[in-house]
Parts: C-alpha cells; sequence; structure tokens
C-alpha cells in the first residue's frame, strides 16, 4: 500500500542518494582539478630550475653546446646536462634549431616518433610559459615549458612533463570508494527516512483515529487532538480546522433533532383528533354512503401519518440517547408465537401461508419484550407485504447457551444485489417495492428502527436475498445481555 509514509520515505532516500552523488562527482572534479594544479605549480618550478642551471652555466662561461661530427646531433655540456638529470621527470631542452639538445631517461625511452612530437611541440612555444598535454607512446602526459632568456640564441626552451595516471586516477578512487559505501548510504537514509516519517506523520495517525471513531452524529462532541497548541503549524491549523467544522456539524444535527422531536410531538394531538374524527364520522348512521369511501382513504392516511410520527420520534430519541431499553427476562418462545398469530391474520388477508418453526422448551433471555415485538412484527409484515399471493413465510426460533436467534424468511420478490445494504437506511424503499399495487404502504423506517432495536440488545440484524427467490432476515440477540450503547446509523 502506498502510504504517504512509505513515499516520504523513498523521496528521502532518493534525494539523499542523488546528494551524494552529486557531492561525489563534484568532490572527483575538485579533486582532479587541485591535483592538476598542483601538479602544474610543481612541474613549473622544476622548469624554472632548469632554465636556472642552464643561465647559471651560462655565466660561468665556456660553450653550453657540444657538437659531433654530425651536424644534426648537437648535446648540452655534461655539468649541465648532470644538473638537469637531478630532476625526476620528462625533460627535454631545444634549440633554435628544433634539435633536441638534452633529454632526461624518460625521454630517450620515447620512440622517434613519440620524441619528435614532443620536439617540435616545445619548439614551438609562443610565450615564455606555457602548458600543454600530450600522449606519447599511449602515456598521458603533461608538460609545462619555459623559455630560456640570457643562454645565446641557440637554446631557446626548457620543459619538463610527468605522467597524468596518478593525477587522474586518485579522483577515480575516490568515486569507486563513494559508489561501494553507497548502499550502506541507502539503507541508512531509507531507515532514517522511515522513522523520521513515522515521528511526523503520528500526529496524522492520532487525527485519523480519532476521526474513524466518530462514527454517527452522536460522536459529535469529539474533538481532534491539536499538535503544537502553543504555536500551531499546519498540522495544529488542519486539526482546528476539523475541530470547527465538527462543533458546526454537532450544532447542526442538535437542531435537526430538536426540530424532528418537536414537530413529531406537536402532530401527534392533531392527528389523534383527526383520526377519532373521521373513526366517528364513519360510524355515524347519518353519514351517507357516498361520503364513506373517503372518509375511509382519509382515515388510512391519518393511520400512515400517526406511524410515521411515531416512527420518527422513536428515532429522533434513538439519536438523542434518550430512548432506552427495559429489559427483563422473557420467553422468546411465547414472544415468538405471538408475533407467529398476528403473522398468520396477516397472511390470511394476502391469501399466504405463516410458519412457524421453534424449540419445545422455553428460550429464556434478557430483552425488551416490546421492541423485541416490534422488530419481530416489523419483519413479519415486510415478508407477508413483498410476498405474492400463495408464497409462504416462515417464522423459526433457534438458540444455544450463548445467543437466540429469529429468522423470517419469504419467497417474496427478493431484494437486488445492490440494494441489499441500503434496506436498513431511513426512508429507503427498493423502485419494486413502490410498484406494488394493492399493498399496505409503508414509510421506509421500520428496518432502520429494526436495526436499532436488535443492536441496542447487544445483536444484530442481518438479511440475505435473491431476486424472485425471497429474502430472509435474521436476528441475533445475546441470552445475556452485556449492556453498551448503541446507535442506529442514518
Amino acid at each position: 500500500m502506498r502510504t504517504i509514509r512509505t513515499q516520504l520515505t523513498v523521496w528521502y532516500a532518493v534525494a539523499l542518494l542523488g546528494t551524494v552523488l552529486v557531492f561525489g562527482v563534484t568532490l572527483a572534479l575538485v579533486q582532479r582539478g587541485a591535483n592538476y594544479r598542483e601538479l602544474e605549480r610543481r612541474l613549473t618550478a622544476e622548469a624554472d630550475l632548469a632554465a636556472a642551471y642552464i643561465q647559471q652555466a651560462t655565466q660561468l662561461g665556456g660553450p653550453l653546446i657540444e657538437y659531433s661530427s654530425d651536424p644534426e646531433l648537437a648535446l648540452l655540456r655534461l655539468e649541465v646536462a648532470d644538473n638537469l638529470d637531478r630532476i625526476q621527470d620528462y625533460v627535454i631542452v631545444v634549440d633554435s634549431a628544433a634539435r633536441g639538445l638534452y633529454g632526461s631517461a624518460e625521454v630517450r625511452r620515447l620512440t622517434p616518433a613519440a620524441s619528435d612530437l614532443l620536439r617540435q611541440r616545445v619548439f614551438a612555444i609562443a610565450q615564455e610559459h606555457e602548458s600543454f598535454s600530450l600522449s606519447l607512446d599511449r602515456v598521458g602526459l603533461r608538460f609545462v615549458e619555459r623559455r630560456i632568456t640570457g643562454a645565446g640564441p641557440a637554446i631557446i626552451a626548457v620543459a619538463v612533463g610527468t605522467p597524468t595516471r596518478e593525477v587522474d586516477v586518485s579522483p577515480m578512487r575516490l568515486a569507486t570508494s563513494m559508489l561501494v559505501v553507497l548502499p550502506f548510504i541507502l539503507l541508512a537514509a531509507l531507515a532514517i527516512g522511515w522513522v523520521l516519517s513515522s515521528w511526523a506523520l503520528r500526529p496524522v495517525g492520532d487525527m485519523i483515529d480519532e476521526l474513524e471513531a466518530i462514527t454517527d452524529g452522536r460522536s459529535l462532541h469529539r474533538r481532534l487532538p491539536v499538535p503544537s497548541a502553543g504555536r500551531p503549524d499546519e498540522l495544529g491549523r488542519l486539526a482546528n480546522t476539523l475541530n470547527a467544522m465538527m462543533a458546526r456539524l454537532e450544532a447542526s444535527f442538535a437542531s435537526l433533532r430538536r426540530f424532528i422531536a418537536d414537530a413529531s410531538h406537536e402532530l401527534k394531538t392533531p392527528l389523534t383528533v383527526m383520526r377519532a374524527g373521521v373513526e366517528r364520522a364513519l360510524t355515524d348512521p347519518r353519514t351517507g354512503p357516498e361520503a364513506l369511501g373517503p372518509l375511509d382513504e382519509t382515515l388510512g392516511e391519518v393511520r400512515r401519518m400517526t406511524e410515521l410520527v411515531d416512527a420518527l420520534l422513536t428515532l429522533a430519541r434513538v439519536d438523542e440517547g434518550r430512548l432506552e431499553l427495559h429489559t427483563e427476562p422473557a420467553d422468546l418462545v411465547a414472544l415468538v408465537a405471538e408475533v407467529w398469530e398476528t403473522g398468520q391474520m396477516l397472511g390470511e388477508e394476502a391469501g399466504l401461508t405463516v410458519l412457524l418453526e421453534q424449540p419445545d422448551g422455553p428460550v429464556v433471555a434478557e430483552v425488551d419484550g416490546g421492541r423485541i415485538r416490534q422488530l419481530l412484527m416489523n419483519l413479519v409484515s415486510n415478508a407477508v407485504k413483498y410476498t405474492p399471493a400463495g408464497g409462504t413465510v416462515w417464522l423459526s426460533l433457534t438458540a444455544t447457551p450463548e445467543t437466540a436467534t429469529v429468522s423470517v424468511r419469504d419467497t417474496g420478490i427478493g431484494i437486488a444485489p445492490g440494494d441489499v445494504g441500503r434496506v436498513f437506511d431511513r426512508f429507503w424503499r427498493a423502485d419494486s417495492a413502490r410498484s406494488r399495487t394493492g399493498e399496505r404502504p409503508g414509510i421506509g423506517l421500520g428496518l432502520s428502527i429494526g436495526k436499532w432495536i436488535a443492536e441496542a440488545h447487544g445483536g444484530s440484524l442481518a438479511v440475505t436475498s435473491r431476486p424472485g427467490r425471497g429474502s430472509t432476515f435474521t436476528v441475533s440477540i445475546p441470552r445475556v445481555r452485556a449492556p453498551h450503547p448503541a446507535v442506529i446509523e442514518s
């Protein structure tokens, strides 16, 4: 998983690796330049020394050049050559005829072609001091040549050179050493980057944990810890912003709950009066036959509105945490049998068969009998509502020493796979249910309330369904309830 911590660690390692590489290359180039400058200084000093030997010999008098029978062969005087032999490098002296008057041992070992190339290059001197590089016999050499003055017109220049292999190899050795330690630097960078990113992102993890704990509207009173509370940084500003947003949401949720609760409470009295008035009109002998139909429809709508108001009031109290369960030991066998009897009457009206399966002995659990009855009646009435005539609804109770399970299974229209996860949402009803005619209408809140009832008992309400094959709702309730606050998801 590509987390921010991993990305920071990788980018930290890449940045450090790039920095080390740039540093290594720069250091190698700087070292190479320093080596060449030091080499230039040494060769310049040696060239000046060689020129000083020749000039000193001129001042002492006597010829500096000894000629042989071959006019092309001319050599420096022996004592001058002996002084130049003290210089442990490539040394060559040329005259105005481009002849080599002196060559050190290294120069004498050169091939004739290399020796001619060196003499011609030194002969072509244009300034008092010059530096140049040559490759002689596949050896890279660096030379410093110096024009000689005060030694007569015959001797014009001396050049001193040395191989550059050591100068070039030492930076490469440095770069090679850095490449050897580079894997260890990379591992250390990954470890340090992981530790630093973990330390930097720890406040983010705490904020995420706190946000995950806010699961519904009743948890909005919680607030995020603010890192660097004295001088808030970016994370502190983020925490303050989220806390302000949750404060606004908390106020909005509270206002909405109060409105729903107050509206539901205020609507109960006029609906009760309307229902009583319509029922009295229906039973009044003076009511004409033509008015009975509209009055009956009005009574049905009033009953539906009363049911909706009761459900909204229940959910408002649930959201505010003011709806409590009154639990006591109860026999679930008797409670399920009571629901089954009511379900039989509903099934007869719809042309269905409602069957019961349960143990012979009692199944005692600590429950709120009224709420469990409300939950099971909602499941049975839904099963009857969405099962075509001639179908079957099964109501079954099974028990273990720890859990009691009630299942309501039908052969109805079923639920589409994409809608199974939404059946417990408030006011949600599948399109297929809306299109059914001749059925009792619903308001889409019964399953939401039922889910809360099951979870408030420490249990659960689950559904499995296949379109055209029916649905199965399963209620699991601990027989010994561990009290804990339960909320319904909105």
